[in-house]
């Protein structure tokens, strides 16, 4: 398999589901910064011109984040990433879309890429103030909700805990937020797990 991810972005999820499952695969950035995204080579694996993207062994392309994290899950139910109880995997699923759906793109793209949402360069600041308390508003929301401790789910660690470190990740990093105390947690045992150090790590390089 091969990940195509950008440094920073929501595919150091993927990045660590793949380091949990230890199974070989391949990695090449594709830079959303710089615009590697958009070029051609890029969009004829994925036309979204977006990551994560999953080149699979079959020679086909898995693309959103939700779908990539599931498929994983379940062609390797050994790595008991998502649980077998059909309503906790519902569950997981729930939170994955939340996460990727709604937290991502209004809580955070609002603060990282303004010029996305804003009228003009002088509407950026309200944007990016907007998207500042969208993300307080969800990480409460994700706080009240987080029912694992430190695991979001009762059944136990999950890719959906996987979604929730780089909501984690750029809140209390590039957001410069204060987490709540149950993210605080969640945030410090999935910087504790071997598979993401080693993901973190392979980014870094």
């Amino acid at each position: 398999m091969k990940l195509f991810y950008s440094p920073g972005a929501c595919s150091i999820g993927i990045h660590v589901i793949l380091e949990e499952i230890g199974k070989p695969f391949e990695t090449q950035v594709v830079s959303t910064r710089d615009g590697s995204n958009k070029k051609p080579e890029y969009l004829a694996i994925n036309p979204k011109a977006k990551v994560p993207a999953l080149l699979r062994d079959d020679g086909k392309v898995l693309t959103e984040f939700p779908v990539i994290a599931w498929w994983l899950a379940k062609a390797n139910p050994m790595s008991n990433l998502i649980a077998v109880e059909f309503e906790a995997e519902a569950r997981t699923l729930e939170w994955m879309d939340y996460l990727c759906g709604t937290v991502h793109p209004q809580g955070f793209t609002r603060q990282f890429r303004p010029g996305n949402f804003a009228k003009d360069a002088e509407d950026e600041a309200r944007v990016i103030a907007q998207g500042k308390a969208l993300a307080e508003g969800y990480l409460q929301v994700i706080e009240k909700g987080l029912a694992g401790d430190p695991w979001l789910l009762p059944s136990g660690y999950s890719v959906a805990d996987c979604a929730l470190f780089f909501i984690t990740g750029w809140a209390s990093g590039r957001a410069g937020m204060t987490l709540p105390p149950k993210l605080a947690r969640h945030h410090a045992a999935m910087l504790a797990r071997p598979a993401v150090q080693r993901a973190l790590a392979r980014e870094a390089k």
